[in-house]
């Protein structure tokens, strides 16, 4: 089998193994399932305001309930992929993905908090190294000249499938009851793990057989654990990028977890209208992720520290334009500004993966986008929900959502930082892979 996502970065040769229409179809399969760990995962967000109806829950709570899932991807990924490249990538996610899709399901029959705390954090561990195990079966299938493509519309897949789990879990959670909603995305789970299981197999991907662990592919060479740890923390500059990532989508994930209760309260729309109402802004956001990267390799193909100069401009019109968003009155007004803000406060995340690449060594490229992903849950997505409903509780949803956005400056100022630095550690880099190529 082609060399994990956490070794990309060797030099590895493609020979085709499976027809181009196999291909193809893993690929669906697998996107399928992605779609289903982000809809498990946000559905949850969707019933906010009837779960704290319900069982008298507080917003921090409610945002305990969501953080927990990022806190275990953030924590788990690593490991859980190492153990999937040993025990088998196919098997792994079918049994990670039958994991979350029943623990959505105990969702679902969940009587109160301690439970469905307890449902959600197995939620977490099944969605733990998906990511990672997923664009390595992928990659595995097609050609080294489709990566990108075939990486970027995989990703893409999380906010799609974020904007389905909150727009049907409220649809269906206003038909039918929020315990449907939950039932819902466990029965699509279970249906694609069990056609996942059938068509795709460890001997289908591999027809002349898995090459294991100091076979063909383990044979490459990987620098030791502290060679390993000198490169994904090099310089300032690099670090800089982890965290000032972090903090900026501590933003997006308080957004997209309480956009529904936010629309529900102060805009008082029903659940379903409410899920609705979150999901086109998250859209937004997907659609601006796209947009900024593109924009930012426009403006900086000939000067590689525009792109810490354009992350400093996303990173200070997303959190001005979710500021004063948030202190106008409901309207128009306020909802063309949230918009703005919500265009831009992922925006970083493609000037900052051009600056992890360049500022890490190409044999550990994936391994560095790694730690960036562990980097934007534990700073980012899993802090934000928590510590925004931990504030709401005291100072109300609005309050909280109106001094959320101030993280952004931080934000700005940690990437102003790696750009003083930037061109200094890029010299030394390169100076440095200059002589292990001579």
């Amino acid at each position: 089998m082609a060399i994990h996502v956490a070794d990309a970065g060797i030099d590895i040769r493609y020979t085709p193994k499976v027809s181009r229409t196999f291909a193809w179809i893993v690929f669906a399969l697998t996107f399928g399932l992605l779609l289903s760990d982000y809809m498990s995962r946000q559905v949850l967000n969707a019933v906010f305001p009837v779960l704290k109806a319900e069982w008298g829950l507080s917003d921090t709570q409610l945002g305990s309930l969501n953080s927990i899932v990022s806190l275990l991807v953030g924590l788990l990924t690593f490991p859980l992929s190492l153990l999937a490249d040993r025990w088998g990538r196919v098997r792994s996610i079918v049994l990670m993905a039958a994991l979350w899709s029943l623990a959505t399901a105990a969702c679902a029959v969940a009587e109160n908090y301690g439970q469905m705390f307890a449902a959600r954090f197995f939620v977490g561990v099944g969605e733990a190294a998906y990511g990672s195990v997923g664009i390595a079966v992928i990659i595995a299938v097609f050609p080294p000249h489709m990566r990108s493509t075939l990486s970027g519309a995989f990703l893409a897949g999380g906010a799609f499938g974020s904007v389905l789990g909150m727009a049907l879990g409220g649809v269906i959670s206003a038909q039918f009851g929020w315990r449907w909603a939950f039932g819902g995305m466990a029965v699509f789970g279970m249906a694609l793990v069990i056609v996942y299981a059938m068509v795709v197999t460890e001997k289908r991907l591999n027809p002349d057989g898995p090459v294991r662990p100091g076979g063909a592919a383990g044979s490459a060479r990987f620098p030791s654990l502290r060679g390993l740890l000198a490169g994904l923390f090099s310089s300032i500059s690099v670090c800089c990028a982890y965290v000032g990532s972090g903090l900026q989508l501590f933003m997006m994930g308080s957004m997209m977890a309480w956009l529904p209760s936010f629309a529900n309260r102060y805009y008082e729309l029903p659940a379903d209208r409410a899920g609705l109402f979150a999901a086109v802004f998250v859209l937004v956001g997907a659609i601006g992720m796209t947009s900024c990267g593109i924009i930012t390799d426009r403006l900086s193909r000939n000067f590689a520290t525009r792109k810490w100069s354009v992350a400093i401009a996303y990173s200070l019109i997303s959190s001005i334009a979710l500021f004063v968003g948030f202190h106008l009155p409901n309207g128009p007004a306020q909802l063309a500004l949230l918009a703005v803000g919500m265009f831009f406060v992922a925006g970083t995340t493609g000037p900052v993966g051009a600056m992890v690449a360049n500022l890490t060594h190409p044999a550990i490229h994936a391994t560095a986008f790694a730690t960036w992903s562990l980097a934007n849950n534990l700073i980012g997505m899993a802090p934000g929900p928590f510590l925004t409903g931990a504030l709401a509780d005291r100072i109300g949803l609005l309050g909280a959502m109106q001094w959320m956005p101030l993280i952004g400056l931080t934000a700005a100022a940690v990437f102003a930082l790696g750009r003083r630095h930037y061109a200094n550690d890029l010299a030394r880099i390169r100076a440095q892979q200059a002589q292990e190529n001579h």
